[in-house]
């Protein structure tokens, strides 16, 4: 997605008004400020342009954030107040001012900066929307959400440190998701206690709160908001006995390995941070069209690559799956040229070698004509059904179960139990060998021992979304082949209940129960291998 135009999130809020300024709590009427000297009131009008129309809420530094209207331009704006002015407002004022010379979609425009003594505002762009911590609050994001608003935080950061300044105060009462899907960072400090590295490893504790609700931060929550503190405070990261905050996918089921990956190391002080520039590039790779997002592998994250490290166009392509395609092929003809020089060294005249010379054989002499060899069968296509779960991050890699590799195939995420989280029925891989085929067996290679699963068949197809596969899922399950394994203690299954007289196209692996892998359930399954004629 071209940073000129901004990152979005298709309806993902529904209205309701963006906390403007910083880790604001929502103001409370009935405990005003002591100060009374210099307070805004409702309609009045600053600098003779600027109308104060409703106030919003204070935050944490005890500044005033209004709804106002530029009565010039008739344009709605945000009014950051504090009273007195002077030196109490030094900071704010030169934060505002700093932040108007970047212009960037994904950054709050800055208009104005006054100072009149008494009091000190800042008026900058209004918008409808909600933070990204008041948005979570109503549940995790999704894994394309989530990047999405990295994506938009990172290319706003690189925007800042292009001009050799610091946001220093991302978080997520900082950054506001618009009504149309707009991401914007706001409230920039300039103390000079932060650092263009902490500002990146800062888009890791967004990412983290997307996608778990929780904060990684303990020491800092929210820049001095205390754990507990008002509607400011974010839930602390699930820790280990030594306070390690847990990984995304440690919390919560569907989290892609490359993302959760990414948010870890951000975190991690122990492995450098990339400048934000190449972050915003790199989450831009990965913030692809909802439609396209999980159909390939995204790959390794290009930055945590080591030099030279950078895939050959063949790699990119699935250079191994290509390579085999290739000696697949070489292989076919090499056996047809055998063959072919064979039959023509085996040619006479003799009409007792003929076969079309030679005169018929007695019916005693006769036999049975032979079975069709069994032999493994092409599959030409797999998918992952996934029914019941709109977070489409498991569907990627289903190729990886017929590339004759087993060292690496496609996997569940981690799930806290061992039957999906109690919220879906399961998943599967379904392949289609190309036409129908009589099969003899079929037989799955898993990652570990533990799991239940079934055979299935059918003759939908449907389309690779959470409807299509449902539609998949209710015709195969009447048509179950032999007899399901339950918890297996082994990490190969063989189906061979198949009908001799029945031809079969479309086949479903189905899982219904994950084993155990130390930090929660999950299965690989690393080839299927169908055997037929």
């Amino acid at each position: 997605m071209p940073s000129s135009a901004g990152p979005s999130i298709d309806k993902i809020t529904e209205g309701g008004r963006v906390t403007q300024v910083g880790e604001g709590q929502d103001a409370d009427e009935s405990a005003p400020p002591v100060m009374t000297f210099g307070a805004p009131v409702a309609g009045e009008i600053l600098a003779e342009r600027y109308e104060l129309v409703e106030h919003i809420n204070n935050d944490s530094a005890g500044r005033l954030v209004w709804r106002g209207v530029d009565v010039v331009l008739r344009r709605p704006v945000a009014v950051v107040m504090r009273y007195p002015g002077g030196d109490s407002a030094t900071e704010m004022l030169q934060a505002a001012v700093a932040a108007s010379r970047v212009v960037h979609p994904n950054l709050v425009g800055v208009y104005d900066a006054i100072d009149e003594a008494e009091r000190a505002y800042v008026v900058r762009e209004w918008v409808d929307g909600r933070s990204l911590r008041e948005l979570v609050a109503d549940g995790p994001l999704d894994a394309g959400r989530a990047t999405a608003v990295g994506n938009a935080v990172a290319s706003a950061l690189a925007a800042v440190h292009a001009t050799g300044m610091v946001h220093g105060n991302v978080h997520p009462g900082t950054v506001m998701i618009s009504d149309d899907g707009r991401v914007v960072l706001a409230d920039a400090r300039t103390d000079g206690a932060d650092s263009q590295e902490n500002d990146v490893r800062a888009v890791g504790g967004i990412l983290y709160h997307a996608l778990t609700g929780h904060w990684p931060h303990a020491e800092a929550p929210l820049h001095g908001a205390t754990a507990g503190h008002g509607r400011a405070a974010i839930p602390d990261a699930v820790r280990d006995a030594n306070g390690a905050a847990a990984a995304p996918r440690q919390v919560r089921a569907g989290v892609p390995a490359y993302l959760d990956d990414l948010t870890m190391d951000l975190l991690d002080d122990s492995v450098a941070p990339p400048s934000s520039d190449v972050l915003a590039a790199e989450l831009a790779r990965l913030d692809v069209p909802a439609d396209d997002d999980y159909l390939d592998s995204n790959g390794p994250l290009r930055f945590a690559a080591e030099p030279g490290e950078e895939p050959s166009p063949l790699a990119a392509a699935g250079g191994r799956k290509v390579a085999f395609g290739i000696a697949g092929l070489l292989a076919v003809a090499l056996i047809g040229l055998i063959i072919g020089i064979s039959t023509l060294g085996g040619e006479s005249d003799d009409p007792k070698t003929d076969p079309v010379a030679a005169p018929s054989q007695s019916p005693s002499a006769s036999s049975a004509p032979a079975a069709p060899a069994v032999r493994d069968l092409k599959i030409s296509a797999a998918r992952i059904i996934d029914p019941d779960s709109r977070n489409r991050s498991e569907v990627r890699d289903a190729e990886k179960v017929f590339d004759g590799n087993r060292d690496e195939g496609w996997s569940t995420e981690t799930y806290p139990t061992s039957n999906f989280g109690d919220f879906k029925r399961g998943m599967g891989v379904w392949i289609d060998l190309g036409e129908e085929r009589t099969i003899k067996s079929v037989q799955v290679n898993l990652s570990a021992p533990g799991a239940s699963a079934e055979l299935l068949t059918g003759t939908v197809t449907g389309q690779s979304n959470e409807s299509g596969d449902k539609r998949v899922l209710d015709e195969f399950k009447k048509n179950r082949i032999g007899q399901p394994f339950e918890e297996h203690d082994g990490t190969t299954m063989t189906f061979n209940g198949f009908d001799a007289d029945q031809k079969y196209r479309y086949l479903l692996f189905w899982i219904t129960e994950l084993p155990s892998n130390g930090n929660g359930y999950k299965v690989g399954v690393q080839e299927m291998t169908v055997q037929g004629s």
